[in-house]
């Protein structure tokens, strides 16, 4: 029998970054010589929003979930000992993807490489900023030139570079359904390729090359076979629209490439070993179907619920990509699914109700419009309001989280300490110690004219990225070259979606959120205030405002008069804000880690202003150990992913919120 040729394996990635270049470079290098065949980069809040680590705003957030790059020097720190010209590297970047980019090239042009040889990928995908991540710096205009001026750029002197990386991954995240999940992508794409058509910056017959670089980094979810569906949908509708929308006649030009990162938000912290196999099936999803393979692939670590992994986790899943494509024949068949009347009757309907809602966004305008106006953000709030609802009810089963909960002591997590890698609150001073240093040591003149030219240029209509390489060269800070464009641009607080979601679980008589309900509405008769008012609070840079939303969503339903102001507030305003609106509870979501810094400030703060009788709680991905000490702080309660329950989490607040105000007990069921 003559062996059959195997197909090459996607590339294989794990998404790293933490602490300082220096350490993330140390990661990357053991990365690869374990068999990782391309490199992504996590860079940290502050780097991703436009922030110096001395900033404000970045307290408690440098180095947390990513690598802090503030000026050219991070940079050749973190490649130092990587030939980039021999590199595919992935950059998971947004509003500063230009900067990080432009130092990503003076970094190779040191190293002596060809520029026109670099291969990778910026995410730069602002849209799903505003929706889902949060970590948007610039109104939708401003923020569309900097892409289409990146988009230019690369495809006329970086070709094999992927200037953009459209990005549903994150509206899953945030709630999406499979049909807003590609809708939403091939808008965004849609508004990205008119925006450089119309820019005139490229010749039309050069416009293939645009399309040609397009790629799309998705998300796919444990119901695997309705994900491969997906990914054969989102290859149909791409070739159907960049045919006969933009007259692209060269197939290869119109191949759909993707990237995919599974998802993390079926992550658990209950039984968090089940992890492992919802991660093997998310890999499936975008692998077995060789029509719809995966260019690359990254994949969670199974405590990633619990906090950051530790190298050790991040190689387990390295393993499993390793002993899909190098054990199994998987990549030894032509596409398995091909003539299955079941899979093309899905992908049928997918790619009916995606055109349908293409249309529907077109209408509004375009992307950029159902962003301003808010529809696409309460679209997703609503449809995450309603899968928390049905997990809630038991109508979408989670194994370990609402049944089979019963379980025997996991080894994995006996000592949680240990089980997730902590970074040393130290490293903050250190990284913030060596940027003063940069900026004491640079040639301070040549800083400050490239800052001038850069806004010079940004008030103007030319191309942002030759500006943007001379502050590279010229040791401009992140915080800078970030500033300098918000001096011209302004900056953008995205809408929430939270006061036009619409009601998600309905408070029939005899439910529990009736039975909570009537707990607010008694609590605030008692206490003489026509409603219980809560402030939901996001400290830091943290932008996964998911969780908040849906607590300020359900507390809404539950009768609370709700004050949420979004993300990116500082300890200072989220108190200027509770004692302003005298609220009865303080909420605070926090999920990069940044809460033994941030949540004390607020206790602090809220004592010095003589409030002491508003209970603060706190929910994210918080470590026992640290949780046990905000408790001790004075947090009254902390939930986190294992408190999947929101109904029963609100009737918790006016308990606390009881307690507070030395009312007694309610005995009504929650």
């Amino acid at each position: 029998m003559t062996e059959r040729q195997k197909d090459r394996p996607w590339l294989m990635r794990t998404y790293a970054g933490h602490s300082t270049a220096e350490a993330s470079n140390e990661l990357y290098r053991r990365n690869l010589a374990k068999g990782q065949t391309g490199l992504s980069v996590a860079f940290d809040l502050p780097t991703q929003t436009g922030y110096d680590p001395d900033h404000i705003l970045a307290r408690g957030e440098v180095g947390r979930v990513g690598v802090p790059v503030s000026h050219l020097g991070d940079m050749r720190r973190l490649f130092q000992d990587i030939p980039l010209d021999q590199m595919n590297t992935s950059m998971t970047i947004n509003a500063t993807a230009m900067w990080l980019l432009a130092l990503y090239e003076v970094v190779a042009e040191e190293q002596g490489a060809d520029i026109s040889k670099l291969s990778g990928t910026t995410q730069n995908d602002i849209v799903k900023e505003y929706l889902s991540r949060g970590t948007h710096v610039f109104p939708p205009g401003p923020s569309l030139r900097l892409t289409t001026d990146m988009i230019t750029y690369t495809v006329a002197h970086i070709p094999k570079w992927n200037p953009i990386n459209i990005c549903s991954y994150h509206l899953q995240e945030a709630g999406a359904t499979p049909v807003q999940e590609i809708a939403y992508a091939m808008s965004t794409a849609i508004a990205v390729l008119d925006a450089v058509r119309d820019s005139g910056q490229v010749p039309p017959e050069k416009f293939g090359d645009v399309v040609a670089r397009i790629s799309f980094f998705v998300n796919a979810g444990v119901r695997f076979v309705e994900e491969m569906c997906k990914m054969r949908a989102f290859g149909r509708i791409w070739d159907k629209i960049t045919r006969e929308r933009y007259g692209i006649e060269n197939e290869k030009q119109r191949r759909f490439r993707y990237g995919v990162q599974v998802n993390s938000l079926g992550l658990t912290e209950a039984q968090p070993e089940n992890n492992v196999q919802r991660i093997v099936l998310e890999m499936l999803a975008v692998t077995l179907s060789k029509d719809a393979r995966a260019r690359a692939v990254q994949l969670p670590a199974w405590n990633e619920a619990l906090g950051l992994p530790r190298p050790w986790d991040q190689q387990w899943s390295l393993r499993i990509q390793q002993v899909l494509a190098h054990e199994s024949d998987l990549l030894e068949y032509e596409d398995i699914f091909a003539g299955s009347h079941v899979i093309e009757a899905k992908v049928d309907a997918l790619v009916e109700d995606c055109l349908a809602e293409i249309e529907r966004i077109q209408e509004m305008g375009g992307a950029m419009a159902a962003v301003e106006s808010g529809y696409l953000k309460s679209q997703l709030v609503t449809a995450h309001a309603e899968r928390r609802a049905r997990i809630e009810a038991g109508e979408e089963k989670i194994v370990g989280v609402n049944c089979f909960e019963g379980t025997e002591p996991n080894p994995l997590t006996a000592d949680l300490d240990t089980a997730i890698m902590t970074v040393d609150p130290a490293n903050e001073a250190r990284v913030v110690q060596a940027l003063h240093e940069w900026r004491d040591n640079r040639d301070e003149v040549r800083a400050q004219d490239a800052l001038s030219a850069l806004k010079k240029t940004a008030a103007g209509d030319g191309n942002l990225f030759a500006a943007t390489l001379e502050c590279a060269r010229a040791g401009v800070t992140t915080g800078e070259w970030a500033w300098a464009l918000r001096d011209v641009f302004g900056e953008f607080r995205a809408p929430t979606g939270v006061s036009s979601a619409p009601l998600a679980v309905a408070a029939e008589e005899g439910s529990p959120l009736a039975a909570v309900r009537e707990k607010v509405d008694r609590t605030a008769a008692e206490l003489g205030s026509g409603k219980l008012r809560l402030l939901v609070g996001k400290p830091g840079l943290d932008g996964h405002s998911n969780g908040a939303e849906q607590i300020a969503v359900r507390a809404r339903d539950a009768g609370f008069e709700v004050i949420y102001q979004g993300i990116r507030l500082t300890p200072e305003q989220i108190v200027s804000a509770a004692v302003a609106e005298d609220v009865h509870c303080v909420g605070l979501s926090i999920l990069s880690g940044s809460h033994a810094e941030l949540v004390p400030d607020v206790l602090a703060r809220l004592r010095r202003t003589g409030v002491d009788d508003m209970p603060v709680i706190v929910g994210g991905i918080i470590p026992s150990a640290d949780a046990a000490a905000l408790r001790e702080a004075g947090v009254a309660a902390v939930f986190t992913p294992k408190d999947f329950g929101i109904t029963e989490i609100i009737g918790r607040i006016v308990d606390e919120i009881r307690k507070a105000n030395q009312l007694d007990p309610l005995e009504v069921p929650a």
